[in-house]
């Protein structure tokens, strides 16, 4: 089997469950930066401890999951499946229960905080930086109303505030924006 295929010479792209669309496509822009993202990701998960990068595997995973609902035409969008291809409410909540349990393990910083504390810390606000401009392209693809009922905006939107966290429990100090502020 070969890798290239010689379809998208002319500039379009297939779809999950079937179809083609522009490469510059709004779809092809969401789930690319969401492709984007789990290579982002990856780059933290390299770096990071095994109970950390098992963590960072599983976003990865689910990451998928955001990408295939993502590049579905709408009308197939009932061949998706929970879990498998479409997003569901589960997996949003165990976003908010982790995002919990680490602002209740570091608290929040009380004003921006300056990356980079940890070659970590720093790979996680790159990959958040990447889930905010898919969250964006979301945005612009559901504008039409092709993602009625998704539950991918709000995935993405939630995995940015953990991804958020994560990278300050992975700092030893917060730096804060302001030179001279005490929270640090």
């Amino acid at each position: 089997m070969k890798i290239y295929t010689r379809r998208g010479d002319d500039g379009t792209t297939g779809l999950f469950y079937g179809g083609r669309v522009s490469k510059a496509g709004r779809g092809p822009e969401a789930y690319g930066a969401v492709d984007e993202a789990v290579a982002s990701l990856g780059v933290a998960r390299s770096a990071a401890e095994a109970d950390l990068a098992a963590e960072l595997l599983r976003i990865q995973r689910t990451l998928f999951v955001v990408a295939a609902e993502l590049a579905t035409a709408p009308e197939n969008r009932v061949k998706l499946e929970d879990g498998v291809s479409r997003v569901t409410r589960g997996m949003v909540d165990d976003l908010e229960h982790a995002i919990d349990r680490v602002t209740a393990d570091v608290g929040v910083p009380a004003e921006f905080v300056v990356p980079g504390g940890t070659q970590v810390a720093a790979a996680l606000d790159v990959a958040r930086t990447v889930v905010r401009k898919a969250e964006r392209r979301t945005v612009d693809l559901a504008a039409d109303g092709s993602l009625d009922g998704s539950l991918a905006l709000p995935y993405l939107n939630r995995l940015a505030d953990y991804l958020f966290m994560l990278a300050r429990a992975s700092e030893v100090e917060w730096v804060p924006s302001r030179e001279g502020s005490e929270d640090g």
